[in-house]
C-alpha cells in the first residue's frame, strides 16, 4: 500500500533545516550539487557542511518511518518465499525479517535502531530493492524466535547494540 502524495513526509533537507543543522541556502546548495554528483543528499551534507552522520541517519530514519506507515507490517503473515531469502544467522545479525515480495521489491521488518544496517545488508547481500516496516523490538524478536530460532537468542539480543552469531551460538 502506497502513501498518498499529499501525505508526503518531509525530505531529509527539510528535516535537517527544521533542526537548525542546515540553512535554506545550504539545502539549495546540496540540491544543486546533486545535479552533478550522484551521492545521496545526506552524504553531500556531511561532505559539504560537516553535518554529523548520526544526525543525517536520524533524519533518514524519521523520513523512513513516515514512509513506512503506509505498509502492512503483519508479522503473523510472512511469505515463506521471502523468509527463505536469508538464513537464521543473517536474520538475527542484521535484525531483519523478510515479510513478502511485491513485484521485485522485498518488504521486510526491522526496528528503527537497526534500519540503516538492515538496509545496507539487503542491498549488498540480497541485491534487490527493499522497503522496511518499522516495528518494536519485542515484535521483531517474536518473529525472529518463531521463524529463525537460534538457541539462546531472544528479545534482549534484538535490543543489544551489536550481536555476532557463530554456529548458532551468540556472542555479544
Amino acid at each position: 500500500m502506497w502513501i498518498p502524495l499529499d501525505a508526503r513526509p518531509m525530505r531529509i533537507g527539510e528535516l535537517l533545516q527544521a533542526q537548525g543543522l542546515l540553512t535554506a541556502e545550504q539545502v539549495d546548495a546540496v540540491l544543486l550539487a546533486q545535479e552533478s554528483d550522484c551521492r545521496p543528499f545526506g552524504a553531500l551534507c556531511e561532505a559539504m557542511f560537516g553535518v554529523d552522520p548520526s544526525f543525517v541517519e536520524a533524519a533518514w530514519v524519521d523520513q523512513y518511518r513516515a514512509l513506512a506507515r503506509g505498509f502492512d507490517g503483519d508479522l503473523a503473515n510472512i511469505d515463506p518465499k521471502a523468509a527463505a531469502l536469508i538464513c537464521r544467522r543473517q536474520a538475527w545479525q542484521f535484525r531483519v525479517v523478510p515479510l513478502r515480495i511485491e513485484e521485485c521489491t522485498l518488504v521486510a521488518a526491522t526496528t528503527a535502531r537497526h534500519l540503516s544496517r538492515a538496509s545496507r545488508f539487503t542491498a549488498a547481500v540480497l541485491g534487490r530493492p527493499a522497503l522496511f516496516v518499522i516495528v518494536e523490538p519485542d515484535e521483531l524478536a517474536g518473529a525472529l524466535e518463531a521463524i529463525y530460532p537460534i538457541g539462546g537468542l531472544d528479545e534482549s539480543h534484538v535490543r543489544a547494540q551489536r550481536i555476532g552469531v557463530r554456529n548458532g551460538n551468540s556472542r555479544t
